[in-house]
């Protein structure tokens, strides 16, 4: 008999009222065992008319993160030779983002090639950069370490088994208005923010991972809401398990793209062992999910705090952790770094920080 997941994963995407296309993208692959390490992505491209073919973009992203994360995976499992770790953390904070955005620049220059469009002809790879833009998140778990990366807007959530909700990736400053970091921009890998997380001690590991887009945080009027929502769903997922809460998310998160007016995505995953069984009166029937997603409820008066069902009893979180912990982004590790450092091609160059949509 094989062994029970280490972890139970959901993942759901909503598309943005009136919205021509969802522009976001997630993936999840992998258990989070030895053998099979969790590996989580999210990205949202850019949506507005400068960044036409942003979904594209995305669609990039997370795949790119995808086979950048097995590649990391096999260095997390190579642990014969001496150093491994602190060459592997070099890796996680340097070399993988400086890759991933060369992957993505290439990729997507290549995809311009194919597939030009009639009616725009750029003198320079930039402006081409700029039609895919997205953000990206991506993490990696395995049973003694958790590692993240963090490209522009969107949350990465963490609760731990006390319960307390931290977002070990915010940013120390908040961004400026609507604009954020993007893949398309100059020295993109810059901007990426890594948290590194050794995981000796099981019992005081994560309990719940989420990712998500700034879909589901801007339909909070605070990041007080934002984290007792995070902390009111990790009360219903100990309670019920994934599959007792998987028909009643997709209805949450149609909520929060109303109040927010943005593609609302979220993918989680939270750890199996210890999980309750779930029985016929607390699993939603096979169809829930669809029914949420088709019939979401009505946006509530004002700015409010939604989605409040999923907040449980009400009772405060902890604050969320901005900035602080094992955030290891962009300490001046990357700059200087000589040659061979930059993109391969040295032409790629930047597009502005995107406004949102």
């Amino acid at each position: 008999m094989s062994a029970p997941p280490a972890w139970e994963t959901f993942h759901e995407s909503i598309q943005g009222v009136n919205k021509a296309r969802n522009q976001d993208r997630c993936l999840v692959l992998g258990t989070g065992t030895a053998r099979d390490p969790l590996i989580l992505t999210v990205a949202d491209g850019h949506g507005s008319a400068s960044y036409p073919r942003s979904h594209v973009g995305a669609h990039y992203a997370t795949d790119l993160f995808a086979n950048r994360a097995r590649e990391f995976v096999t260095s997390v499992a190579d642990r014969d030779r001496a150093g491994w770790r602190g060459r592997l953390r070099d890796y996680a904070r340097i070399g993988l983002p400086e890759r991933l955005v060369r992957d993505w620049q290439g990729e997507v220059l290549r995809h311009w090639e194919r597939d030009p469009t009639p009616d725009e002809d750029p003198k320079s790879p930039g402006p081409i950069l700029r039609l895919y833009g997205s953000t990206l998140i991506g993490a990696v778990l395995t049973p003694d370490l958790f590692v993240a990366w963090q490209l522009g807007d969107g949350e990465l959530t963490v609760v731990d088994g006390d319960g307390e909700v931290r977002l070990p990736l915010a940013p120390v400053r908040a961004e400026l208005g609507d604009e954020t970091a993007s893949l398309c921009m100059r020295n993109a890998w810059r901007s990426v923010r890594v948290h590194w997380e050794p995981l000796p001690d099981p019992a005081r590991a994560p309990r719940l991972v989420a990712l998500s887009t700034d879909g589901l945080s801007k339909s909070f009027v605070s990041d007080e809401g934002f984290t007792e929502f995070a902390a009111g769903l990790h009360r219903r997922l100990t309670e019920r398990g994934v599959p007792g809460v998987s028909g009643d998310i997709p209805g949450w998160l149609a909520e929060a793209s109303r109040h927010s007016g943005d593609d609302t995505t979220l993918v989680l995953a939270r750890r199996a062992d210890g999980r309750p069984a779930v029985d016929g009166a607390s699993a939603e029937p096979a169809d829930a999910k669809g029914e949420a997603a088709g019939e979401p409820a009505e946006p509530k008066e004002e700015n409010a705090e939604a989605p409040a069902d999923a907040r449980g009893d009400g009772t405060e979180a902890s604050p969320a952790t901005r900035g602080e912990g094992v955030d290891e982004s962009r300490d001046g590790a990357a700059e200087g770094q000589g040659p061979g450092s930059g993109p391969a091609d040295p032409r790629i160059p930047y597009c502005e920080e995107r406004e949102r949509p």
